[in-house]
């Protein structure tokens, strides 16, 4: 047992911190014996008011469970209300309104350097598309295209130049020898 604790079966009294030991056992020697009835009679009294309360605090506790049962409200719905209302405490703090205005800052922030590399980005891909590499290129796909393709209109997107070169070299192919012999 800890110093400070309540000792309910002792009629000694406890040290408290800080107190001298020796002060205490010198006090209780210098007690008459009608004194130290007086302070026995109050420890029993002040136990028995303690008994006393605690029987109430069940009665009340076991009370309160009742009146919650009636109304439906279980384990899970006080937990959620006991969220609701801590994260709403929360909210209301200075700290998480300073926190929140920085991270709103740092999110628009971090959303203009994304738009700001987008832009380069583009701006690249569109330099690239003008290069004079990628314009040689775009002829001679579109070369390969009229020659595979046939008399298709020009300006046709890479996709269609590689279906149509797929379409023509299949339909281009000679037939097998056996083939020929069936025909005959």
């Amino acid at each position: 047992m800890s110093r400070g604790e309540i000792c309910l079966l002792r009629t000694e009294p406890v040290p408290e911190e800080g107190e001298d030991v020796a002060a205490t056992i010198s006090a209780t020697e210098t007690l008459s014996e009608e004194e130290r009835e007086e302070l026995r009679r109050e420890l029993a009294k002040v136990e028995e008011e303690i008994q006393t309360l605690s029987q109430v605090l069940a009665a009340k506790e076991k009370h309160l469970a009742e009146i919650k049962r009636k109304l439906g409200i279980n384990s899970l719905q006080e937990l959620k209300q006991n969220i609701a209302k801590g994260w709403q405490d929360m909210t209301a703090t200075s700290a998480y309104k300073k926190t929140s205005e920085t991270l709103s800052q740092a999110g628009q922030k971090a959303s203009a350097a994304f738009s700001s590399v987008g832009s380069v980005i583009t701006k690249k891909l569109e330099d690239v598309k003008n290069s004079p590499t990628f314009k040689s290129f775009e002829e001679k796909v579109e070369n390969l295209k009229s020659k595979v393709g046939g008399t298709k209109p020009a300006g046709g997107d890479f996709g269609e130049v590689l279906n149509s070169a797929a379409n023509a070299s299949a339909t281009t192919t000679e037939p097998l020898p056996e083939q020929t012999q069936e025909s005959l």
